[in-house]
């Protein structure tokens, strides 16, 4: 008796969304292969090593938890990853100020901390985060953790939010904070999360306030013990045990056969891949355009979208401690607003950046040689449509370096020891970013739910997307959520194995 064959799938991309995908349907019973362009999985959540320092690449903590612990708990397995939460969650400098403010989820801490500046802050937070907080439980399953077939299946989905929600899709995250807080310093502080999106409060609704309560009621912020790169190894270590096949520096480029359904791939060496099914952990809208050819996404309408602002990131590996710094550091300038209107499509880069330093290696020793420190900075700019050469990298970092060893009192130029720089364009042939996007699409009320590209083709019937440009968004849960989506998509179509 001949054993009937899995079904098969390709997945392009081994970012967290491919990964996770990967998981779901091995369990579900699919023979999977993922093919890498990049020399090893993970795609953004990566990897840096350099003399004895070890660098996370992009994502420097994880949020709601549950998510990740769904993904092992619903595919059969314990979960591997051991999460340490951090308090402080974040300390933020403005200049002129030497003395950081420290984010704690403790309101009593919290209200200590900000007793000059801002008033009964604990009643306002607590008022603040229970309006988040029954926006978020009332849409979670509704919106965020639900496909559509179509707009009108998403709207009417919407209709059964209550309705007291409805400001909340009208008013950008700045409205809200405004309404809340009266000091400039904790209307920009709370405001912060819109960063995490690749935007700026501005520019993100309102809905999104619900980030603040995910992270100061809901969970909190997480470290990964060993490291970020943690998560991909043990998964990888389920994937391997399960005998998915990964295939590294290899590309995909074009639709080698197609004919009413996706039949196989063109890698850049001339090979064609074939398989039943195919998920795509590529950018949703960009390899529509770049790799399908599609006429709605073509350079010139993709350029039209609201794309996530672009990485600039250094990494340092120095010689002595930086006292004053924590696990996650904002160093912000004085002028938040006009540069927040500016920084995204600006050609020059402001002499006074706005950036997020993570030190890794204040939690995790293991990180950097006995008696130096790992230091990852991270600074938003503008992406490649608006500037496009960025041969002035070296200047840009040294202003920033500059600029944070007066705000620390550390020599950081004279203690450098590794040095590794990644602009928009490093960060868009690694990654295959469009322009540089460093998360994607943006999250304006015209790119969210079914207004964000499908997780299903529009003319394949067999091929799928996961990850941050398809629903619901961007951000290492969204895009674990993005999986399951996908999963149960593909699961309504075919079927388990």
């Amino acid at each position: 008796m001949t054993k009937k064959k899995l079904k098969s799938a390709i997945i392009i991309g081994s970012g967290l969304g491919g990964l996770s995908t990967a998981l779901r349907l091995s369990t579900e019973g699919y023979e999977v292969t993922v093919i890498e362009k990049h020399l090893k999985p993970g795609g953004r959540l990566n990897q840096l090593k350099l003399d004895g320092f070890t660098f996370d690449v992009g994502p420097s903590f994880m949020s709601m938890s549950w998510e990740l612990e769904e993904l092992f708990s619903s595919n059969g397995l314990k979960n591997p990853i051991q999460l340490e939460e951090l308090d402080p969650l974040y300390q933020v400098y403005f200049e002129g100020d030497n003395k950081p403010y420290r984010i704690f989820k403790s309101l009593d801490n919290l209200e200590k901390e900000f007793k000059d500046i801002e008033p009964n802050l604990a009643a306002k937070v607590e008022k603040y985060l229970l309006r988040a907080g029954e926006f978020f439980h009332d849409t979670e399953d509704k919106v965020v953790k639900s496909n559509y077939k179509n707009v009108v299946d998403y709207i009417l989905k919407l209709t059964r939010v209550p309705k007291k929600h409805l400001p909340y899709l009208f008013r950008n995250m700045w409205s809200e904070v405004e309404k809340h807080f009266e000091s400039e310093q904790v209307r920009v502080i709370f405001s912060l999360v819109a960063f995490f999106l690749g935007s700026t409060p501005f520019h993100t609704p309102a809905i999104y306030s619900l980030l603040n309560y995910t992270e100061m009621k809901h969970d909190g912020y997480w470290k990964v013990k060993g490291g970020m790169y943690k998560i991909v190894e043990e998964v990888m270590k389920i994937l391997e045990s399960r005998g998915v096949k990964f295939v590294f520096n290899t590309e995909i480029v074009s639709v080698a056969n197609s004919n009413g359904k996706l039949n196989s791939l063109l890698d850049r060496n001339g090979k064609t891949w074939s398989a039943d099914i195919f998920i795509s952990n590529s950018d949703a809208a960009s390899f529509r355009g770049q790799i399908l050819g599609r006429k709605k996404f073509t350079e010139e309408k993709l350029d039209k979208m609201d794309w996530t602002l672009a990485p600039f990131t250094i990494y340092l590996g120095l010689k002595g401690k930086i006292d004053s710094l924590q696990h996650h550091n904002y160093f912000l300038g004085s002028n938040f607003r006009g540069y927040a209107d500016k920084i995204f499509t600006s050609s020059i880069i402001p002499q006074k950046p706005y950036y997020y330093v993570n030190v890794s290696s204040k939690t995790t020793p293991e990180s950097a040689p006995e008696g130096c420190e790992n230091v990852f900075i991270l600074c938003p700019v503008p992406d490649r449509r608006f500037k496009k050469d960025w041969d002035d990298k070296e200047e840009i970092a040294n202003n920033i370096i500059k600029d944070l060893s007066e705000r620390t009192g550390f020599d950081i130029q004279s203690n450098t020891l590794v040095k590794q720089i990644y602009s928009p364009v490093e960060w868009e042939n690694m990654f295959n970013l469009y322009k540089g996007s460093g998360l994607g699409l943006a999250h304006g009320i015209n790119q969210v739910g079914a207004f964000r590209p499908k997780n299903k083709d529009e003319e394949f019937p067999n091929l799928y997307y996961v990850g941050a440009s398809t629903t619901p968004g961007t951000g290492l849960p969204m895009v674990i959520i993005s999986s399951k989506l996908v999963t149960d998509r593909i699961r309504s179509d075919y079927g388990s194995i």
